[in-house]
């Protein structure tokens, strides 16, 4: 696949955006510090600040100077729709081939939820 080679500080982005969708963290609510983030994911604090910040440029996140960061108003729409348009460009293209290998009908795959 296209993303197999993924740079350590995406890895962190996905997981924060991924907590954040899956409800972990709300729409106001305070992210780990960069020190608690990168201990609990064994990485570097530059690399776990370079995720961070990638969120601060994508006004994910609002930043409270000497208090941290917190989950922007809006940041969850603005995931899901970056989720879905990554999906249907850059990963969808490559299921959709390997299930047509397989002979894989999409009903099936409905069926199965």
């Amino acid at each position: 696949m296209k993303n197999d080679v993924k740079p350590v500080y995406l890895k962190l982005r996905d997981v924060i955006a991924a907590a954040i969708l899956d409800g972990a963290y709300k729409e106001g609510d305070m992210l780990p510090s960069v020190r608690a983030f990168a201990a609990d994911q064994g990485a570097n604090p530059l690399t776990v600040a370079k995720a961070y910040q990638l969120f601060q440029d994508s006004g994910l996140v609002d930043v409270k100077r000497g208090v941290g960061l917190f989950v922007a108003t809006g940041a969850i729409s603005k995931l899901r729709s970056f989720e879905r348009d990554n999906f249907m460009h850059n990963i969808w293209p490559d299921v959709k081939a390997q299930m047509q290998r397989a002979g894989i009908d999409p009903a099936e795959l409905l069926a199965l939820s």
